[in-house]
């Protein structure tokens, strides 16, 4: 930290926690926070990790994006 071009370091978890913030932190109340840890541990690994469509990727769920760009296996 501190040296030049380090700002731009962390502008992709910056966008991250963002869109959580927006997507599920804001929506609503939380009643205890073994909630709303669960509620994040929902929101990233079943939906921002599989299903949402990200501008880095083309505008692919990352499953798309893996499976249009990844050779198939071969079956031995």
């Amino acid at each position: 930290m501190g040296t030049v071009g380090d700002a731009l370091d962390n502008a992709m978890v910056e966008s991250f926690f963002g869109t959580l913030q927006l997507e599920l932190l804001d929506r609503r109340r939380w009643a205890s926070r073994k909630e709303l840890a669960q509620a994040i541990f929902e929101y990233i690994e079943a939906w921002y990790n599989l299903q949402r469509r990200h501008s880095s990727i083309e505008y692919m769920s990352p499953i798309e994006y893996e499976n249009r760009h990844t050779p198939a296996k071969a079956v031995a």
